[in-house]
């Protein structure tokens, strides 16, 4: 079997067993939560019967093993049951969620990406001088603040003094794709800057050890411009490595946004499971918390993937 076909099972095998191993962490972290379920979400005052009544419907009374793979049986099914809160489908609910965080993360990732390279690349053109210390002091400063508080400052200068766009960011299928860029564009900027600031660093990293290279050193020496030694010979070798950085950020742009929906009140997926954490709906944080896995560790693999299949090593071996 050719060595990309080997590695490509490997992969995929591996990440599936991992998202196993995160499902069971999900069921158990859920199970070993102190206190009664049911008596939280019933509240003190519920009877005794109530409160039976209710950790037979959730399937308490059954072992833990027995609950584990029948959740996780239906969960590949795309059942998961209803929200013991408000009665409603869970699925239903996570896909019009999940629908907003993906649209929320595309909005940002539009941006980011290709901001990244372009400023990755100007640092690297201009290494060590005005425009590259420039920009990493810049990126370096939105790494090292927190996300809230970006997005508390962000709201500040461009929701209540200037009044550009709104403070929350609400958007529903009535709207247009205009509209929704509108209400967006906040919690879109705070986190292009936290990514960006990332992907542009380890976009300059990456360049600029391929420019130590002896090939390098020798393209110079026949006089090549520096945009040239970048553009033609650095850049292609170094596009494994920034396809990772770029591929690990737009995961943490789907799964991340937990703080940045909290903040600007955005109906994702990040405000749907802080809503029923707080109501100890633990149907609903299981889904969110494998989704989330999911969604993770598949953009990992996809990050993975591009790698082993840009790697020349590989496709062409000896």
């Amino acid at each position: 079997m050719h060595p990309i076909a080997v590695l490509l099972v490997q992969r995929i095998a591996l990440s599936l067993l991992l998202l196993l191993a995160v499902s069971v962490l999900i069921f158990v972290g859920t199970e070993i939560l102190p206190g009664d379920v049911a008596r939280v979400i019933l509240g003190q005052g519920a009877t005794e019967q109530a409160v039976e009544n209710l950790r037979r419907e959730m399937g308490l009374d059954r072992p833990a093993i027995t609950r584990y793979f029948e959740w996780l049986f239906n969960a590949l099914q795309g059942d998961f049951g209803v929200a013991l809160s408000n009665r409603r489908d869970i699925a239903t609910a996570i896909g019009q969620r999940l629908g907003n965080t993906m649209f929320l993360a595309s909005v940002a990732a539009a941006f980011a990406v290709p901001l990244a390279i372009f400023l990755g690349l100007l640092a690297v053109r201009y290494q060590n001088r005005w425009p590259d210390r420039l920009i990493s002091g810049i990126t370096l400063t939105a790494i090292s603040l927190p996300e809230f508080l970006l997005g508390y400052i962000i709201m500040f200068v461009f929701a209540v003094q200037l009044g550009w766009f709104p403070s929350v960011s609400s958007i529903h299928g009535g709207m247009s794709f205009g509209q929704k860029l509108y209400a967006v564009a906040l919690p879109a900027m705070v986190l292009t800057l936290v990514v960006l600031a990332h992907m542009m660093r380890m976009t300059r990293a990456a360049i600029l050890n391929v420019m130590q290279s002896a090939y390098i050193e020798t393209a110079e020496l026949k006089g090549l411009r520096k945009l040239t030694l970048i553009f033609r010979h650095a850049m292609p070798n170094s596009i494994a490595p920034i396809i990772n950085v770029v591929m690990l950020n737009l995961a943490y742009l789907v799964v991340g946004v937990v703080v940045i929906e909290v903040v600007f009140v955005y109906p994702g997926m990040g405000q749907y499971l802080v809503d029923h954490v707080a109501r100890r709906d633990v149907a609903v944080v299981q889904a969110c918390g494998l989704i989330f896995a999911a969604v993770y560790i598949g953009l990992n693999l996809v990050a993975d993937l591009v790698s082993i299949l840009t790697n020349p090593r590989l496709r062409h071996p000896k």
